[in-house]
């Protein structure tokens, strides 16, 4: 151990002859591993951004939304037209009757218009729903609360405000206990949202600025029909469920059921007036996207490592023609081969290592950097990654050094001494 010891200080000492030429040798491996972990913090942010907001949609859910048929918009006359489509009632029993899995049902009717609150106004989708929403769709109360049982089925006139609808009514005044008017009919504000997290931005958008009162309030006031006023025409549109949301017991189950959903609302749905999203295939294909983009930069990269290691090699290349007369010297003393290895491995281990834990704390601080400076952008360091970009600097060190350590001990001792 005191021989290895002493091998291991004189391979240091070597380097501290040349601090400047070890340093320059040492840059390929630091810009190599900072590389490394700052492409890899990027992509890391990114995707766990994607994934939080896909999440945020319910991995267990499957979100299943009415869709006007094209062909549609041609029916009835120039001035006057009714359309009929998406989800109903019927499809809910029949999804509740036929699939165990699905552990809660969420229905959900848009009602399109005006909403009033004093001289603010916004138009704006009012969205009705029932008392368990918030549940399966991952909302937040940011003040006050949601309905109850009880004032769904007295179809009691309260709303809640999303986020942005809530600011652009009442400004910066606190809505809860004023009123919203809707049509002809009032509504009791009893709680407010908070801003919508989901991998969507129309959804999100459309969710912020929405008001939610009960369903069944709905039903009673304005019926199943929508009607719309464009360019002089009149479009009347029937749908009883814009938006049905199903949250399974496992995760296992969405994607099958998914499909077996899709094929009985196919089934007794004559057009394609609806259409199935589901988050968790969303979240395994991001996923699969990550790891794409984590193999391709990390292989980019490592190229940036591989030159490093070439560099080191170089250098003790010529650090060994450099040495020949100590070498031998060396040898006639009594050094054995494996000494001469070890001494030329330990300067390029010394020169690996340095150089990886100064491009860690690189890699590291240009993550910090990015998103600082760069807007709306999140960066993730993970252990993985620093073990990982370490890990190869310490072995593109080694290999880069272990030719040149071979060369050097395999020297002929007298051809050696007589090296000028």
């Amino acid at each position: 151990m005191n021989r290895v010891l002493r091998i291991s200080r004189l391979g240091a000492e070597g380097l501290k002859l040349h601090p400047l030429r070890s340093l320059l040798t040492a840059l390929g491996i630091i810009i190599g591993v900072g590389t490394v972990i700052y492409m890899l913090a990027v992509i890391e942010g990114r995707a766990a951004e994607i994934q939080e907001r896909i999440k945020a949609r319910g991995s267990n859910n499957i979100i299943l939304r009415a869709k006007k048929p094209a062909d549609d918009s041609k029916a009835g006359t120039s001035r006057t037209r009714e359309v009929v489509y998406g989800l109903t009632y019927e499809d809910t029993v029949r999804i509740r009757e036929t699939f165990p899995a699905v552990e809660v049902i969420v229905p959900v009717r848009d009602v399109f218009g005006s909403v009033y609150s004093g001289e603010s106004r916004t138009d704006t989708v009012t969205m009705a729903t029932v008392p368990w929403y918030l549940d399966v769709a991952r909302g937040q109360l940011l003040a006050g609360r949601w309905f109850t049982d009880v004032e769904m089925e007295s179809c009691t006139p309260m709303a809640i405000l999303g986020h942005e609808a809530a600011r652009t009514l009442f400004l910066w005044r606190d809505p809860l206990g004023e009123s919203v008017r809707i049509g002809a009919k009032v509504y009791r504000v009893i709680g407010v949202l908070e801003p919508t997290v989901t991998s969507d931005e129309r959804e999100a958008l459309k969710r912020d600025r929405a008001i939610y009162i009960p369903l069944s309030t709905v039903r009673e006031r304005f019926g199943e029909r929508n009607v719309k006023f464009v360019s002089g025409s009149m479009d009347i549109e029937r749908v009883e469920l814009h938006e049905v949301l199903l949250r399974l017991q496992r995760s296992e189950d969405v994607v099958p059921v998914a499909a077996a959903v899709e094929a009985m609302l196919e089934r007794f749905h004559a057009n394609k007036d609806y259409e199935v999203d589901v988050p968790l295939a969303l979240l395994e294909e991001a996923q699969r996207e990550s790891t794409k983009s984590k193999q391709l930069f990390g292989s980019i990269a490592a190229i940036s490592l591989l030159v490093g290691g070439i560099g080191i090699m170089n250098i003790m290349l010529a650090s060994v023609t450099e040495r020949t007369r100590e070498i031998g010297i060396r040898r006639a003393l009594g050094a054995r081969r494996r000494d001469i290895t070890t001494q030329f491995l330990v300067e390029t281990l010394i020169l690996s290592v340095v150089g990886g834990l100064i491009g860690i704390a690189g890699g590291v601080g240009a993550s910090a950097l990015h998103e600082q400076l760069v807007a709306d952008s999140r960066t993730l360091v993970t252990l993985g990654s620093v073990v990982l970009a370490f890990g190869i600097s310490a072995l593109v060190g080694v290999l880069a050094g272990l030719y040149p350590a071979v060369r050097a001990s395999r020297m002929d001792p007298i051809e050696a001494l007589r090296h000028e």
